[in-house]
């Protein structure tokens, strides 16, 4: 079940390639027709096709064995087309060639590609059939409005993803300003009570002392006096803690980065040490962990990515991991190069290596 419930299988339930095996069971169900010696040839082309467009459906992001299942049911369909040309069903399975195609490439790569496949029709219907062009043309239309439904849902889909991800920036850094406001007033505050009570309160503190050391003083001055300096010192307590507390709540700026995201779950793990107070090491935290969610949900089916933050040897640790799988060595993208860069700018270091698992990890160190 566990299984099932992955990116890869519930892609298989997509829409779009749903109707695509639809499609397939459509034109499945036309193969009896035609001469018996060649039945178990239409039938072998039309599982080629479905076994690869079901393999392709698994990874839908371009690649070079993407590539080769696409070139695998163009093959299967035009043979097919050959060999069943009575039912004049065959050439559907082109149609969802085509929304594959439009899913795979920009439409400027995959007009000529459904070009060249429709000609490539063309040639194989001249031969078995009164009216190949007329033929051609009808599926062409159809393959159009395909690729045009596939690439403008596709087109869609992209643009709530990046919507996603600006509404996630905006709102963890909302968090980050709200926090930092909050530490400049703290501050001001504290400035103000050190400045204007506390001195008012030192200098009322010696009247009442002069004037208790007078021989005709009442006793109640002593104890004004005693009062005053416990006002003092409590004032200059609170002054304390106020400073103290300029510390910039990082948790809830981290967790609004990545609420929007579908996938992947943000799992902060906060050192009780640690603490940011300057804003500028903050935003660094938190475009990194930006482009470590960004870099889980496009490129890897990884549900959870676990972010440490540490302090050791007087510096920040700031390790991110996911539980996807890296394919091949890892290599910085203009994104992670981008990472690099803010973090030599705040004299710190960065790091890609693969960790035990076969995810990426990667280690930002920051001067405390």
């Amino acid at each position: 079940m566990q299984a099932l419930s992955s990116p890869r299988w519930r892609g298989l339930l997509h829409p779009l390639n749903f109707a695509g095996l639809l499609t397939w069971l459509a034109v499945a169900a036309t193969l009896r027709f035609g001469s018996d010696a060649l039945a178990i040839w239409r039938w072998g082309c039309a599982a080629a096709f479905l076994l690869a467009f079901l393999a392709a459906t698994l990874d839908d992001r371009p690649s070079w064995h993407r590539s080769a299942l696409l070139l695998i049911e163009t093959v299967a369909a035009l043979s097919l087309i050959r060999l069943a040309p009575i039912s004049g069903v065959a050439p559907a399975l082109l149609v969802m060639l085509a929304a594959q195609v439009a899913t795979s490439w920009p439409p400027r790569l995959a007009l000529p590609i459904m070009l060249a496949v429709n000609l490539a029709m063309y040639l194989v219907l001249r031969g078995v059939h009164e009216h190949p062009a007329l033929v051609v043309l009808i599926f062409a239309g159809f393959q159009a409005f395909a690729m045009l439904t596939t690439h403008y849902a596709r087109s869609a889909e992209q643009a709530r993803d990046r919507l996603a991800l600006v509404n996630a920036d905006l709102l963890a850094t909302r968090a980050l300003l709200a926090e930092s406001s909050r530490d400049m007033e703290r501050l001001r505050l504290s400035r103000d009570l050190h400045d204007v009570a506390g001195h008012k309160l030192t200098a009322l503190r010696l009247q009442l002392r002069a004037l208790a050391g007078r021989a005709d003083a009442p006793a109640e001055l002593a104890l004004c006096e005693q009062l005053s300096a416990e006002l003092l010192g409590d004032i200059r307590a609170v002054v304390q803690s106020l400073r103290d507390s300029g510390q910039l709540d990082m948790d809830t700026a981290l967790h609004a980065l990545a609420a929007p995201l579908p996938r992947p779950r943000l799992q902060l793990q906060r050192a009780n040490e640690v603490h940011i107070s300057d804003t500028g090491k903050a935003e660094i935290v938190l475009r990194c962990v930006q482009e470590a969610l960004t870099n889980s949900a496009r490129h890897s089916d990884a549900k959870v990515l676990s972010v440490q933050l540490q302090s050791r040897g007087g510096k920040l640790l700031l390790t991110m991991e996911d539980d996807g799988q890296l394919r091949g060595e890892p290599r910085a993208g203009n994104g992670l190069t981008g990472m690099r860069e803010r973090v030599a700018e705040q004299g710190g270091s960065l790091q890609l290596q693969r960790a035990a698992s076969g995810a990426l990890q990667i280690r930002v160190e920051l001067p405390a």
